[in-house]
C-alpha cells in the first residue's frame, strides 16, 4: 500500500492509480474534464491541477496535473492551495470563452458536469466580450441530437466512441480552437453504444433527443432502479418519468455488469411503455366491439369461465417476471403450465441449466470478461443479440496484444477467435472467423474439445480446418485466462454441447482458468428454466388446443404470433372457447382474446429477472399510472393471478406485497430460495426512512395535476418496495443499500456522481453491487461430454434450411414496438448467397417467394459473400417472420418474376 499527504491529512490507499483517481477514491472533490474512470487520462483540460510539494516542509511547491501523475508512496500535494484554485478557475473561464450562455434552454441542465465543475471551482463572473466561435449542428439520426457550439474540447466523445466502442464514422476534425467532433457529412451515428455519448459528454453537446421530445429536467423526474428487458445480460437502468409518461433511461451503474456503458437498445427502447393503444383497464370482447370492465366485473365474468372450463392451459413468459409466472403455475397447475416458447428454444434452455448447474465451469461477468486473454465465441452475432457483451469481448482484445504466430509470447496473449453463419460486427477484432452452418460450425468445436482432450468425441475435418483447429487448440492452452461464449440464439444444441466440451477439455487438460457463457434467448429464460420442473414444450399446448382437449387458454405477457405461424395461430385461437391474455402490450394474440387483463409494464411494477449468469436481479416501480388517471387498472400480473385463484378457490388474499410471493415461490421451488436476499425486505427503513425516487430539488408537484383538480392528491403507496413516490426520504450513497433510484450527489448532479456510491472509482457499490447468484459453481461427478450427432451430417448442397438473422433494432420483441426504434429497423428480407442468388436467377431487391410451414412469403432479396450456400436468412422474430422458423427447411422458393 502507498502512503499519500493530501492537504496536510494522510492516507493509505492503492499505488497503483493517478492522483485524480485516488483524490477521487477518497471521496474529495476535485475538477475535472477529460479524464472519465472508464476511459482513463489524457490530460488535454488541464482542470485537475493540484500543487505538488517535495515534503512536509515545502512551502512553494509546483502545479502538476493530476490525472497524469501517479500516486506514489510519501507525494505531498494540495487541492486548496490558493494559487492552485486559481489556475482552475482560469483554465475554466478560458473553456467558456465560446461556450454559449444557454442553460435556461439546454436539455443538459441540471445533469451537467460543466455547470457542477464551475460551482466547484468558483468560477461565476463572463468577462469575454468578443463573438463567440459559432459551429454547425448535424443531422445524427432519431437518438442524439448535436450542439457543437457548446463544445469544451475534452475529447472524451472520441475518446469513447472510437478507442472504446470501435466506432468508425465519428471524428474530430480542425486545428488549434477550432476543434470540431462529428461525421464526414449528417448521417445516423452507426455504432450499437452511441447514446452514451449522453452521459460521457461533460457539457450539451450530444444529448437525448427521444427526451428531448418530452422536455424536462432530470430533477423533475422520478426514478427507480431497474434492469434492462432487452436481452439476457441484465444491465442495471434507471428510468425516468414525468406526468406519466417514461422520458428517458440513464444507465445505473453495477460493478460487475453493465459498469458505465448502456447499448442504444437498452438506452432509447422504453416508447412501448407509453404507446396509446395499451390495455390501461380489464376488457371484455362483444361480437362487433370490446367492453371496459372493473376490477369487480372481469374477476367475476373470468371466475365463471375458469369454473366451467374443460381444461385450462397456461402458458407464461420469459419476458416477464419469476413471480408472474409462478402465480400463472400456480393457478392453472403445473402439468398445464407451459413456459411459452418453442420445444427446440425449451430443450436448449435446459441444456444451458445442465451445464451451468453441473459443469463446475464459472460464468464471468462482463467486467470480468474483459481481462480474458483468448476468447473463442461459437455461432453468437454478440452485437445483434447481447451488446453490452460484445463491447466487453472488444475490450478484453483490446487489452492484450494480438498473437501473430505460434511463437507468441506467453504472458502477453490476446486473440478472439469466432464462427458464425455470416460476417459480424466483430469481425473486425478476430484473429481468426469462419462462416458455416451451425452443425459445420460444431463440427468444429467437437474437433477442438478432441484435441484439448482426447476423452472428448472425435470429429472428422477438413486438413486445412484441422490446421486451424490447432493453432486455437494451442492458443487456448498457452492462455492463463480463457473464456467460451455460445448461446441459443442459433438455434444449435450441438454447438451449445461443442462448447461445453471445449470449456471441459480446456479445465481438464491446461492450468488455464476456464470461463463458459452460454446465453438464452430473452431476459428471464434462466429464470423460467429454474422456475419449471415438468418441461413440456408449446407445440404441446397447441397440438391439445388443436385436438379440442382444453377449451381455456390463459396466455400472459406472450404474443403467440410471434412464437408461431399466423395461420397456425388463427386456426387453433378461433377454435378456442375462451381465450383470455394479460398483457401490457395490444398484440395480436389480444386481438383473439375474449378476456383481457391490463398488466402492468417493468415500469410499473416490481419483479425478479435472473440473467445469463444465473444473477438474480429485482426491478422496482417507477410510477404509478392510477396517480394521473383514476380510470387506469393496471397490476402486476402475479396480482390479477393471485386475484383470480383466490376467488376461483373462494379463499382469502394471502399475497399483499412481492415478499409475500416471494416467499410462497421459494416454499414450492427451494433452488430459488436466492431471490430473497436479492432486495431488502418491503418493511425495511434506513434510519426509518424509505428511499427516495424523487430529487429533493424536484419542483412542480402539486401543478402535475393541477388542471384536474388544484388539491394536491396524495403520494401513491408501494407496498413492494422500499421505495417511496416522494422527495421525503433518504438518498444518501453511504447508508447501507446497493438499490439506487439516481446519481445525485451534493456538488454532483451529472452521471459522474455514481463515483460518490463506489467504495473505490470503478469498483463495486458502496455495499456491493445488486443481485445474487442462484446458480453455484459446482461439479457434478456424473457430468462429461456430450456426444456428437455432427459426425457423418454431409453440406446441402441446395438450398434447404432457414437461419436466424439478427438485428440490434427488430430483433426483440419489446423495442420493436417502439416508435423510434421502428425507423431504424431494417425492412424484412431473405438473404442467400452469391451462388445461390445466381441459380435462382435473382439479384439484389428481386422479390421471390418462399413456402414454409405451410405460409408463403414474399422478401426481397440480400445477397452475401459469406452465408453458405444450402441457408436461407431470415430476420426471425421481425412482424410476420415467426422464431419457430429457425432450423426449418423450406418447401421451396422460387424468382416470383418467373413463377
Amino acid at each position: 500500500m502507498t502512503i499519500i499527504h493530501v492537504d496536510g491529512t494522510q492516507y493509505v490507499v492503492d499505488g497503483s492509480k493517478n492522483l485524480l483517481h485516488t483524490c477521487l477514491s477518497l471521496k474529495l472533490d476535485l475538477p475535472y474534464f477529460c479524464w472519465h474512470p472508464a476511459l482513463g487520462s489524457v490530460g488535454s483540460c488541464r482542470l485537475c491541477a493540484v500543487k505538488r510539494y517535495h515534503n512536509d516542509q515545502d512551502c512553494q511547491g509546483s502545479i502538476i496535473m493530476s490525472c497524469m501523475t501517479r500516486a506514489i508512496d510519501n507525494i505531498f500535494i494540495s487541492l486548496e492551495d490558493p494559487e492552485v484554485k486559481e489556475f482552475r478557475r482560469n483554465i475554466l473561464e478560458l473553456l467558456m470563452i465560446n461556450h454559449p450562455h444557454d442553460c435556461p434552454v439546454c436539455e443538459e441542465a441540471g445533469n451537467c458536469h460543466l455547470q457542477d465543475m464551475l460551482v466547484m471551482t468558483g468560477h461565476y463572473k463572463r468577462r469575454y466580450r468578443f463573438n463567440k466561435r459559432t459551429h454547425y449542428n448535424q443531422y445524427l439520426g432519431p437518438f442524439i441530437s448535436h450542439e457543437m457550439n457548446r463544445c469544451i474540447v475534452c475529447y472524451r466523445c472520441i475518446r469513447f466512441y472510437k478507442d472504446y466502442a470501435h466506432g468508425n464514422d465519428l471524428g474530430v476534425y480542425g486545428i488549434h480552437n477550432n476543434i470540431y467532433f462529428g461525421r464526414v457529412k449528417d448521417g445516423i451515428l452507426e455504432n450499437e453504444f452511441s447514446g452514451n455519448l449522453v452521459e460521457i459528454c461533460p457539457t450539451g453537446v450530444f444529448t437525448d433527443k427521444t427526451a428531448s421530445q418530452q422536455y424536462t429536467r432530470k430533477w423533475d423526474l422520478q426514478f427507480a432502479p431497474s434492469i434492462c428487458a432487452h436481452c439476457s445480460v441484465g444491465c442495471n437502468t434507471s428510468p425516468g418519468e414525468r406526468y406519466g409518461n417514461i422520458v428517458k433511461i440513464d444507465n445505473r451503474y453495477h460493478g460487475a455488469i453493465n459498469h458505465y456503458f448502456l447499448c442504444d437498445r437498452g438506452r432509447f427502447s422504453y416508447g412501448y411503455v407509453n404507446l396509446l393503444d395499451r390495455p390501461r383497464w380489464p376488457q371484455a370482447l362483444r361480437p362487433d366491439h370490446t367492453v371496459e370492465l372493473n376490477t369487480l366485473e372481469i374477476m367475476n365474468k373470468t371466475t365463471t369461465i375458469l369454473k366451467n372450463a374443460k381444461k385450462i392451459i397456461g402458458i407464461g413468459s420469459a419476458r416477464a417476471s419469476l413471480e408472474s409466472n409462478f402465480a400463472l403455475r400456480e393457478l392453472v397447475g403445473e402439468e398445464n403450465f407451459y413456459l411459452g416458447m418453442t420445444g427446440s428454444e425449451q430443450t436448449r434452455l435446459s441444456l444451458i441449466l445442465k451445464i451451468l448447474c453441473q459443469s463446475g465451469i464459472y460464468s464471468p461477468t462482463l467486467r470480468e470478461i474483459e481481462n480474458y486473454d483468448v476468447i473463442l465465441l461459437l455461432g453468437e452475432d454478440l452485437t445483434q443479440t447481447s451488446p453490452r457483451l460484445a463491447l466487453s469481448v472488444r475490450q478484453a482484445v483490446k487489452n492484450k496484444s494480438h498473437p501473430e504466430d505460434d511463437h507468441q509470447n506467453e504472458k502477453n496473449l490476446g486473440a478472439l477467435f469466432l464462427t458464425n453463419i455470416d460476417s459480424t460486427r466483430l469481425d473486425d477484432i478476430a484473429l481468426w472467423k469462419y462462416y458455416a452452418s451451425p452443425a459445420e460450425q460444431a463440427r468444429i468445436g467437437y474437433a477442438l474439445a478432441h484435441k484439448l482432450d482426447s476423452n472428448s468425441p472425435k470429429v472428422s475435418l477438413s486438413i486445412t480446418l484441422s490446421d486451424q483447429v490447432n493453432v486455437i487448440a494451442k492458443t487456448l492452452q498457452k492462455a492463463k485466462k480463457s473464456l467460451i461464449i455460445s448461446g441459443s440464439n442459433a438455434g444449435s444444441d450441438e454447438l451449445i454441447k461443442a462448447a461445453a466440451n471445449i470449456a471441459t477439455a480446456l479445465k481438464n487438460t491446461s492450468e488455464s482458468e476456464v470461463g463458459l457463457i452460454l446465453l438464452p434467448a430473452e431476459v428471464n429464460s434462466i429464470g423460467l428454466g429454474l422456475l419449471s420442473r415438468n418441461i413440456k414444450s408449446l407445440e404441446t399446448a397447441i397440438e391439445q388446443l388443436q385436438n379440442g382437449v382444453s377449451d381455456t387458454l390463459l396466455i400472459m405477457e406472450n404474443d403467440l404470433y410471434r412464437i408461431f405461424p399466423h395461420n397456425i395461430m388463427d386456426e387453433v385461437l378461433t377454435k378456442i372457447s375462451n381465450v383470455i391474455v394479460i398483457d401490457h402490450q395490444n398484440t395480436k394474440t389480444i386481438g383473439k382474446a375474449n378476456i383481457i387483463f391490463s398488466a402492468a409494464s417493468f415500469a410499473e411494477s416490481t419483479g425478479t429477472v435472473v440473467n445469463y449468469e444465473g444473477r438474480a436481479q429485482r426491478f422496482f416501480k417507477v410510477y404509478d399510472p392510477s396517480y394521473y388517471d383514476s380510470r387506469f387498472q393496471l397490476k402486476e400480473s402475479w396480482r390479477w393471478l393471485h386475484l383470480l385463484k383466490c376467488q376461483l378457490t373462494t379463499s382469502n388474499i394471502k399475497w399483499f406485497n412481492i415478499d409475500h410471493v416471494i416467499q410462497a415461490c421459494i416454499e414450492s421451488c427451494p433452488k430459488l430460495k436466492g431471490i430473497k436476499d436479492v432486495c431488502p425486505d418491503v418493511k425495511v427503513r434506513i434510519h426509518g426512512q424509505k428511499i427516495v425516487r424523487k430529487s429533493k430539488q424536484y419542483s412542480g408537484g402539486s401543478s402535475i395535476l393541477a388542471n384536474i383538480n388544484v388539491h394536491e392528491k396524495p403520494i401513491p403507496q408501494d407496498p413492494d418496495s422500499m421505495l417511496t413516490f416522494s422527495r421525503e426520504g433518504t438518498n444518501n450513497p453511504f447508508v447501507e443499500r446497493q438499490h439506487i433510484s439516481f446519481a445525485w450527489y451534493p456538488g454532483w448532479n451529472s452521471p459522474q456522481a455514481w463515483n460518490k456510491f463506489q467504495n473505490k472509482i470503478g469498483g463495486t457499490l458502496h455495499h456491493g453491487d445488486p443481485g445474487q447468484r442462484l446458480i453455484k459453481t459446482k461439479k457434478d461427478k456424473n457430468f462429461s461430454f456430450f456426444e456428437s450427432s455432427v459426425e457423418g451430417c454431409n453440406n446441402e448442397t441446395e438450398i434447404l434450411q432457414i437461419v436466424p438473422y439478427y438485428h440490434l433494432f427488430g430483433s426483440e420483441e419489446m423495442s420493436q414496438r417502439t416508435p423510434v426504434i421502428q425507423k431504424c429497423m431494417p425492412s424484412t428480407y431473405i438473404m442467400l448467397n452469391n451462388i445461390d442468388a445466381n441459380q435462382l436467377g435473382v439479384r439484389v431487391k428481386t422479390i421471390v417467394e418462399l413456402s414454409v410451414m405451410n405460409m408463403v412469403l414474399h422478401l426481397p432479396v440480400k445477397v452475401s459473400d459469406h452465408l453458405p450456400s444450402g441457408l436461407i436468412g431470415l430476420p426471425l422474430g421481425f412482424p410476420g417472420l415467426p422464431l419457430c422458423l429457425n432450423g426449418k427447411k423450406i418447401d421451396y422458393i422460387t424468382n416470383i418474376h418467373h413463377k
